[in-house]
């Protein structure tokens, strides 16, 4: 007779992968609360203690923790030496190991949860008992996910567990405790701790959604998510309405986000390919969407459309008659809500705003064979730190628009330009491979805007040389900002003081790539 050895937390298609395993002939031995559960469906199993000797003890923490476990379990069957042990120490061979942990995720995803608690829920014995079991898969059978009883069950009854099967089920363990391990130190680091760079870095996701394709429809993509995605990030959102989101959606979706909780002022932001093409900002929802839209009525078609206020009829209303991608909000007002699901494939998603401005963890960017890790540019610019360096000076309002445009900057593809107003983009002109470039892209779009005279323009990093100033000059702008830093800033101050620019230098630059 075969035995197996059942120890499980998750206790779903227990009793039925157990009669299974009864009627091929297994043995079965058991702990506790799964000892509990299968006598209770006068399923006979032996208990532990009846292999070990022992009884459970330290409130549960050692239960499985002996070599009469362990021995049979890892015992290799071809091995003379290793059979030849077992019988010196009577010592069963455990043919099939079935182990699911203590639920540790579940446990600290509780918002009250302390830290003893937590501990409680770390397994020894069961990530033990799969890891031996997977070592040895050649011999031992190992299910540590309910969704494969059906598989294994059906391979026993077919005779048909093959060493390809057995892999697999050994892969899985790996992958699962490898998993259990990184929550547990993730959960187990310090505020202290992660601002340094950890050595090694343990990261771990979870699948959440198989994609239809990734950026080109010849590339496979899968989303997964933390174990406790932010309530302020894309995979935490409530989808209400539309098809599901594709992988650009996903990116646009996210850069979105990363743009909108700069601005505390009801504002609207539309986003195309991770660059913003209009940002507005106003006192009210439906006033921030006019500048918005203003702002580039062109690119804004197709885009994603991301607002820091409850969806109102208004607003809703204005949005329907374009093509849009995604709206993405705190909330729709029912009202809204009806008429934005008109079109059935337009993407409706609620985002809790209210932890929008909480410290973000660190930057995960992926390259071939490593990880990039950085800190996320939350820098406050601030008209305390900046340095005018020309002669004329800004005004307040203008200064304003410096800041406005800084926090929109931030999330622009360098190279990078914005001109705006204190509460409007009029032109941006994102990812050049030189500054001048993108400058007559911004300077293209903003000067046909009837607000043009009063923008300012912003720069994501120094000049080079003072041709940008000299064509913005000409173009018609009165002051610029840029973080300052090049060797030939004086060109750039004599340009300005040359045409009369305000020239302020930010001290931060702000290269996104």
């Amino acid at each position: 007779m075969k035995r197996a050895l059942l120890s499980v937390s998750d206790k779903t298609g227990l009793v039925a992968f157990a009669q299974t395993l009864l009627a091929h002939d297994y043995e079965l031995v058991s702990t506790g609360g799964t000892q509990a559960a299968l006598a209770a469906a006068n399923v006979p199993v032996t208990p532990i203690e009846t292999v070990t000797h022992f009884p459970e003890m330290l409130d549960g923490r050692v239960k499985t923790l002996n070599p009469l476990v362990f021995g049979g379990i890892l015992a290799k069957r071809d091995n003379p030496t290793h059979q030849q042990t077992l019988q010196d120490h009577h010592i069963t061979p455990i043919d099939l190991v079935c182990v699911n942990l203590y639920p540790f995720a579940q446990t600290i995803s509780q918002p009250d949860v302390t830290l003893a608690a937590a501990v409680e829920q770390i397994d020894i014995g069961g990530p033990s008992l799969i890891r031996a079991a997977a070592k040895n898969y050649a011999d031992v059978l190992v299910v540590c996910d309910p969704a494969d009883y059906a598989t294994v069950g059906q391979a026993i009854s077919d005779e048909a567990t093959t060493p390809e099967l057995r892999r697999h089920l050994a892969a899985k363990v790996f992958q699962h405790t490898a998993h259990y391990d990184a929550l547990i130190a993730d959960y187990l680091t310090t505020d202290a701790d992660r601002s340094d760079a950890p050595d090694p870095l343990t990261v771990t996701y979870q699948r959440q959604q198989a994609l239809r394709y990734g950026e080109n429809p010849q590339q496979a993509a899968t989303l997964y998510r933390e174990n406790q995605p932010a309530p302020f990030s894309i995979p935490a959102a409530k989808q209400l309405h539309g098809k599901p989101l594709s992988f650009n959606n996903l990116k646009d979706a996210d850069a979105a986000l990363g743009l909108i909780r700069e601005f505390s002022a009801p504002t609207v932001i539309a986003l195309k390919h991770m660059n913003p093409c209009g940002v507005g900002s106003a006192t009210t929802l439906e006033a921030a969407w006019d500048k918005c839209y203003a702002a580039d009525s062109m690119s804004i078609f197709g885009g994603i459309i991301v607002l820091n206020r409850p969806v109102d009829l208004a607003t809703a209303t204005k949005m329907h008659q374009l093509f849009l991608e995604i709206i993405i909000a705190p909330s729709f007002d029912d009202d809204a809500y009806a008429v934005l699901a008109k079109k059935k494939n337009l993407r409706l998603l609620t985002v809790d705003f209210t932890t929008a401005t909480a410290p973000e963890p660190a930057e995960l960017v992926s390259i071939r064979g490593g990880l990039l890790r950085q800190e996320r540019d939350h820098v406050l610019d601030d008209p305390v730190d900046f340095k005018v360096v020309s002669q004329a000076q800004p005004t307040a309002d203008q200064l304003q628009g410096v800041l406005f445009g800084l926090k929109t900057i931030k999330f622009v593809k360098s190279n990078a330009i914005v001109i705006n107003t204190p509460s409007q983009t009029l032109g941006i002109g994102p990812g050049q491979m030189n500054r001048i470039d993108a400058v007559k892209i911004a300077v293209g779009k903003a000067e046909v805007q009837p607000a043009y005279a009063q923008a300012v323009l912003v720069s994501d990093a120094f000049f080079p040389m003072a041709d940008c100033v000299e064509y913005a000059a000409q173009h018609g702008i009165t002051t610029i900002a840029e973080p300052g830093g090049s060797i030939r800033d004086k060109d750039s101050i004599a340009m300005a003081d040359q045409y009369g620019i305000a020239l302020v230098f930010t001290g931060h630059r702000h290269f996104r790539h």
